[in-house]
């Protein structure tokens, strides 16, 4: 008879080996993130906890900085509020000062033609003219004084060195007589309302004449 193999009784005969797993440590890495979320805690309610002596004075510390804007804010709306005061009564002072200015205006060329009527008579006529005319100057003369109540004041221009700020150069005329760029007549006056030009000086301005061809040779020669 044949042998059976000897290999299902040495199989029966071994027992299976068992690996063993190790359990995970439970409870000590747990234990200590509480014990250090409980200590953080402690630490942030020791912060947070103040005495009565430290919270007063974080609130006396507090009106303090409260009371100092303040403070800042009234200053800053006292100042604007007297400049405003001061630009106001400035302002009025001049709208007071220059009132009748646009009134004056309008009355300068009834003055410009009395004075055209004086000057065209020239002292000319019989004497019921003559009568007129001095009729007509004393009432300019009436006028001006109540104009000079009113600080208005002509411009004296004739003679004087031509000012653009004043005058208004409305022709020139060449001539030696005179140093250039003066004043050598007025057209039309000019007239000043305080220190306020309300009206420029109408000009003929002078100018170096123009040299002769014999002029210039004796200018060469000599």
């Amino acid at each position: 008879m044949a042998k059976k193999p000897q290999k299902d009784t040495e199989a029966k005969g071994m027992e299976p080996e068992v690996e063993t797993v190790s359990e995970p440590e439970v409870g000590i890495a747990s234990g200590d993130e509480e014990t250090a979320e409980k200590s953080s805690v402690e630490e942030d309610a020791e912060e947070v906890v103040k005495s009565p002596e430290e919270l007063m004075e974080e609130k006396v510390k507090q009106a303090e900085a409260k009371a100092s804007e303040n403070y800042d804010r009234l200053l800053r709306a006292t100042a604007e509020f007297d400049n405003y005061k001061k630009r106001s009564a400035r302002e009025f002072q001049e709208s007071k000062k220059y009132a009748n200015e646009a009134f004056i205006k309008q009355l300068l060329p009834v003055i410009d033609n009395l004075e055209r009527a004086v000057e065209s008579t020239g002292g000319r006529g019989d004497d019921a003219g003559q009568g007129v005319i001095e009729g007509v100057k004393m009432t300019l003369t009436e006028i001006f004084k109540v104009f000079d109540k009113f600080h208005l004041k002509p411009l004296e221009s004739e003679g004087k060195p031509f000012d653009p700020n004043f005058h208004q150069a409305v022709v020139q005329e060449e001539t030696n007589l005179v140093p250039e760029n003066t004043v050598v007549k007025e057209m039309l006056k000019g007239y000043l309302l305080h220190d306020r030009l309300i009206r420029p000086a109408m000009v003929v301005v002078s100018k170096a004449a123009a040299q002769s061809a014999g002029e210039n040779e004796e200018a060469e020669a000599e």
